[in-house]
């Protein structure tokens, strides 16, 4: 047969049924409920579609049915290293369950977080949003309007996966005073970041039982470049360890400190969370609290995918391990 003519535009449904000399819905049925037609009928359609180049157009097929087989993953910094294996699990997870996986940047903004959902709301079938920046009230008058959970944010109303910042801060806390430390300060984060909260709170609750001085610096934006505003800040409190919101402001924090001629960690100790990757070869190694990111976005996907009508505040929780490297040390040569 003739190929269509279609003046360059792309190949559509009735231009298959024609080829396949069938009506459109048959061709329809023959691509997207292939038990509802002969097997001689679904094989020709589908020989055809194959032929032409003809691809679905997912948003069209989602009108009878309301669902695109699309999932949307927002992330507040997408250059963060800690944030590749969780795309990478919640995309295979996605992918064998037949979805697409949409990643948006949010710029740790909520007002760029709303925009994405707004937008991306009619097109996907449910929002994971990782360490989400919308307040409360503008979360919560989400819920009836499309299936979405949470990373590293709790709220009771939506399921979520979040790891162990407290255990990982009980690590944190009581690996620098078995150094000797006595004095720390938290080199805080985003102010409207949950997972600041729960780390400041653990750090804070956790010194206090050991015995030891804590102060809080801050907030700091969690890049490397506030690592030099972080480590001035840090070196002025007099502490001899610092403990900065993530791996990548303790990067720039490391950074700094070697400028000024600061030895670590003979002059003072640094620790990270994440363990992102080039936290184990960057100068010196840092020592920071790991957590199981590719696991955390499997899970997500199966929280979102989950039955409708299962409980709707399933909270999971992941371990998190402190990884100690040569950025801690004994506090005995800072006295």
């Amino acid at each position: 047969m003739a190929e269509p003519e279609n003046s360059g535009r792309g190949v559509t449904l009735h231009d298959v049924a024609r080829e396949a000399s069938v009506a459109v819905s048959t061709a329809s049925r023959a691509l997207s409920n292939p038990e509802r037609v002969s097997a001689g009928t679904r094989e020709n359609v589908r020989a055809v579609a194959r032929r032409l180049g003809y691809r679905p157009n997912r948003i069209a097929q989602a009108l009878p049915s309301g669902r695109t087989q699309m999932l949307a993953l927002l992330l507040p910094d997408v250059t963060n290293p800690h944030h590749f294996g969780l795309v990478r699990g919640a995309e295979a997870q996605a992918r064998a369950a037949g979805y697409t996986l949409v990643i948006g940047d949010s710029q740790d903004s909520a007002e760029a977080e709303q925009a994405h959902v707004d937008r991306l709301g009619s097109a996907v079938d449910g929002f994971v949003l990782a360490a989400s920046r919308l307040p409360q009230e503008e979360l919560s008058s989400l819920r009836s309007w499309r299936r979405l959970v949470l990373f590293n944010r709790e709220a009771d109303e939506f399921p979520s996966v979040v790891t162990d910042s407290v255990d990982g801060s009980r690590q944190v806390v009581e690996h620098l005073a078995a150094l000797g430390h006595r004095s720390l300060a938290y080199l805080a984060g985003p102010q409207d970041s949950w997972t600041d909260g729960q780390r400041w709170k653990a750090l804070s609750t956790y010194a206090a039982e050991a015995g030891l001085d804590i102060v809080r610096c801050g907030p700091f934006s969690p890049t490397v470049e506030f690592g030099s505003a972080a480590a001035d800040v840090g070196l002025a409190t007099g502490a001899t360890a610092l403990v900065a919101f993530n791996d990548l402001l303790a990067i720039g924090v490391l950074r700094r400190l070697e400028r000024r001629g600061v030895d670590v960690p003979g002059a003072v100790s640094v620790v990270g969370y994440d363990d992102i990757f080039g936290s184990d070869f960057c100068h010196p190694p840092l020592t920071t609290v790991s957590s199981p990111v590719e696991r955390a976005g499997r899970a997500l996907i199966d929280l979102l995918l989950g039955e409708p009508g299962s409980p709707s505040g399933q909270h999971i929780v992941l371990p998190t391990q402190l990884r100690v490297r040569d950025s801690t040390g004994s506090a005995d040569s800072t006295s």
